[in-house]
């Protein structure tokens, strides 16, 4: 499941809103060391474009 939400992250990528609506429903998916492995990914892959937001969900999320 969790390659299938990254591949999912990627190609929605281009819109900020369809983004983090498809994190906020990851967080939703996974499971708890799932959600470990999404975070770091996350801030590797888009720390430079949606840092923030990637910040907002999961500080939710904890």
């Amino acid at each position: 499941m969790l390659e299938y939400v990254k591949t999912i992250l990627v190609k929605v990528s281009f819109d900020v809103r369809l983004f983090e609506k498809e994190l906020r429903k990851a967080l939703k998916m996974l499971a708890q060391e799932e959600l470990e492995q999404l975070r770091q990914w996350c801030y590797v892959r888009f720390s430079g474009i949606y840092h923030s937001i990637v910040n907002r969900v999961f500080a939710k999320a904890s």
